[in-house]
């Protein structure tokens, strides 16, 4: 049913009013202050592109559509000293998607709220464009380079040097291999977000009935229980074993100095790791990259959907055709063990070897 009336706000009193109560829902855990800010920003851009004297009741779907192109084209500017990307110097299909997700959001609780008769959106054609396959650095690492990344990981590094760039020598609490391996560990098998690895606490980790968990704290206040391979336990023992609390840190991954380790420093741990690995299996890659390489690898394997969806903490099933990588030769192998053509003992007959009845 349509309001009767509605509250003809400017879009930038309608604005105020939702990042209000956006940045409200971070304190009952609804929403993370990281995501928050993620839509103050994007509600911030729509009101410079949409004019904020307009009244919100008055924008239709063209005038959307206005906002949205204009978005598209304006300049990214994370990437300003970056290399040129291919499509152009505007915003990338996965920021034009999250812009027009933000926008959508406002104008949804703007229609709940009275603040509008119709929600614009629904008249809205313009849509980001598709992604168009994997980047041309794969987001997945291949199972050979997941694997040398974790073989370096748990490989013992070399020794410091005796001094550094500086001439000052390295102190032995200043080597955090140990660290490093688990946090690449972590990432690689069980692909946690960087933001909950970092918020990661000592107790957060307890044992039940011979297993290792991790109890994880994620998006939207929800929390999932996830065990911990053999492998990834052995490498927490391990760190727990050397970890050095400064004033009784409860952080489980902490910088040689003691404190809680940040964000921004992850991509560096990463980073050093792949340096020993060997020239032919190693590539580049970021934490959520390690993410994708997770679920690539356990849906390719044959794990059970709802089981990978619990472990990376998605409400939605439909959400793992985000993480989910092609990998080489996938289907080579697939239609190679067909389980409709397989022999009793196991083996499908080899391609160009027709059986009785072929032609």
């Amino acid at each position: 049913m349509l309001p009767p009336q509605v509250n003809r706000l400017t879009v930038q009193e309608a604005a105020d009013r939702y990042v209000e109560l956006v940045r409200a829902k971070t304190v009952t855990g609804a929403l993370s202050p990281a995501t928050a800010e993620v839509y103050a920003r994007d509600v911030a851009t729509f009101v410079r592109l949409a004019g904020d004297g307009q009244v919100l009741d008055d924008l239709n779907g063209e005038d959307v559509d206005a906002v949205l192109l204009a978005f598209a084209r304006k300049p990214d500017e994370r990437r300003r000293r970056g290399p040129a990307r291919r499509g152009g110097p505007g915003q990338s299909a996965a920021s034009q998607a999250r812009f027009r997700r933000s926008v959508s959001a406002l104008f949804r609780h703007a229609a709940s709220a009275g603040w509008v008769h119709l929600d614009p959106m629904a008249a809205s054609s313009v849509r980001a464009r598709e992604r168009g396959g994997l980047r041309p650095e794969r987001r997945a690492l291949t199972r050979e380079q997941a694997e040398g990344l974790i073989a370096a990981a748990r490989s013992p590094a070399p020794p410091p040097e005796p001094g550094g760039s500086d001439g000052r020598r390295r102190r032995a609490d200043q080597r955090t291999e140990v660290r490093d391996a688990l946090v690449v560990m972590l990432l690689t098998a069980l692909g946690p977000r960087v933001s909950e690895l970092v918020r990661a606490n000592v107790e957060d980790f307890y044992t039940n009935d011979g297993m290792r968990y991790w109890r994880i704290f994620g998006k939207g206040g929800r929390t999932r229980d996830v065990p911990l391979p053999r492998d990834v336990a052995a490498a927490l023992d391990s760190y727990l074993a050397v970890r050095v609390a400064g004033d009784g840190e409860k952080a489980l991954l902490l910088s040689w100095r003691g404190r809680r380790l940040a964000r921004g420093d992850v991509q560096a741990v990463i980073d050093r790791v792949r340096r020993r690995v060997e020239p032919g299996r190693s590539r580049e890659v970021t934490p959520h990259g390690l993410r994708h390489t997770t679920a690539t690898h356990l849906l390719a394997d044959g794990t059970d959907m709802d089981a990978v969806r619990r472990v990376l903490g998605h409400s939605d099933l439909s959400t793992l055709g985000r993480y989910r990588d092609d990998l080489p030769g996938e289907l080579e192998v697939a239609m190679g063990s067909h389980p409709l053509l397989r022999r009793r003992g196991g083996q499908t007959a080899p391609g160009g070897e027709g059986g009785p009845g072929e032609g």
